[in-house]
């Protein structure tokens, strides 16, 4: 079966490294882009021109759904345009693949019902590397035995949200398996305000961002007399790649919405 392909944010960074990714599958092709501009143009491999034969532009996804008919919408847009771009295409009986960061739980639970409503699958991944995933399975791990735990994400300076949902989606993984407590002295005065970081039962988050860096992450776990660091670099958006062609391919099956990438890895 070829796989059909839209993808929501094909001009951005992470979009333009997707679209070249499928185009080189063998079994999935990009029919259209979703975009809030350059309806009616064409994308030519970093070209936007009139000439046909190139990738179609939307910006109307209903109208996108009638022209080229997709199963799958991949979207790396921002979290302003996601949530509304998701609800459309599981109205639409588009299965959505979302790698965009910043979705509330409660949005993400709202997702959850709407597509088990429709039964119409969708992969929604905090991060699409392999070695992110791999990452936060270890740190849940190790968080059996080392429940003193501290998350420093860093991004680059250009990302929108903080924490990162890889960060929060690692801490709500671990909350399954820690039991809740305050970590710190227990009379702990933060004289600057943020200075701890964000808190999630008790767990602490640092973002840091900065240009020069892309996706990089360290769960740091504390025990008497130790410290046990599990870090996770992305250096390059092609490390994105195979969770994106991976999650492309899943969710064709799939009849309910998929949080996390790590739920589709064995």
């Amino acid at each position: 079966m070829m796989i059909k392909v839209a993808i929501a944010g094909a001009r951005g960074r992470l979009g333009s490294a997707a679209l070249q990714a499928i185009t080189a599958a063998p079994d999935m092709e990009v029919v259209a882009a979703l975009d809030y501009k350059y309806d009616g143009l064409y994308l030519h491999n970093s070209m936007i021109t009139e000439e046909p034969g190139g990738v179609p532009f939307y910006t109307s996804l209903a109208q996108l759904m009638t022209d080229t008919q997709p199963d799958v919408l991949l979207d790396v847009t921002d979290p302003d345009a996601v949530f509304n771009n998701v609800k459309e295409a599981i109205a639409l009986g588009i299965r959505p693949v979302v790698g965009t960061s910043g979705l509330s739980k409660e949005k993400i639970a709202i997702l959850t019902e709407l597509s088990a409503a429709a039964r119409v699958g969708c992969i929604i991944a905090p991060n699409f590397s392999i070695g992110a995933v791999l990452m936060m399975k270890f740190s849940v791990m190790a968080a059996r035995y080392l429940g003193d735990v501290e998350i420093l994400e860093m991004h680059h300076d250009r990302k929108l949200d903080a924490p990162s949902g890889t960060a929060v989606k690692t801490a709500e993984m671990i909350t399954k398996v820690r039991e809740p407590h305050v970590q710190g002295h227990p009379e702990e005065q933060e004289h600057q305000a943020g200075a701890r970081g964000a808190d999630v039962e008790g767990m602490k988050i640092h973002s840091i961002r900065l240009p020069g860096l892309l996706a990089h992450q360290q769960v740091l776990l504390g025990g008497e007399g130790e410290l046990l660091t599990i870090r996770h670099d992305s250096f390059d958006r092609n490390s994105f790649m195979p969770g994106i062609l991976m999650a492309t391919r899943e969710v064709i099956a799939k009849t309910d919405l998929v949080y996390g990438l790590e739920n589709i890895i064995d």
